[in-house]
């Protein structure tokens, strides 16, 4: 009993030890600027509490603000290995706030 103990132990540790101790948390957005109009799509870090679009909105809406804009839609919540594919879209604004 003690021995399976001890190896529950270790495989539990191990499991543990292998998986991330943080996993980035990403979103997409829109925001524009009035006078004259203006919009983008950007993408933007964000800190692990902020990692469903109602707490993202909250996270995101002060940071583009703080650049003159207007956040108008969290399009989506996505990891790293999302980064890639929006880079292009995002252009300037990729990882910016």
């Amino acid at each position: 009993m003690k021995q399976h103990l001890h190896k529950l132990g270790l495989t539990l540790g191990l499991a543990l030890a292998a998986a991330p101790v943080h996993a980035a948390c990403f979103a997409d957005y829109k925001a524009k600027m009035d006078d004259p109009l203006r919009l983008h799509y950007g993408v933007i870090e964000l800190p692990d509490t902020a990692c469903d679009p109602g707490a993202a909105f909250g996270v995101i809406a002060p940071r583009v603000a703080a650049g003159g804009w207007e956040l108008l839609e969290v399009m989506s919540i996505f990891d790293e290995t999302g980064l890639d594919v929006r880079r292009d879209d995002a252009g300037q604004f990729y990882l910016r706030f």
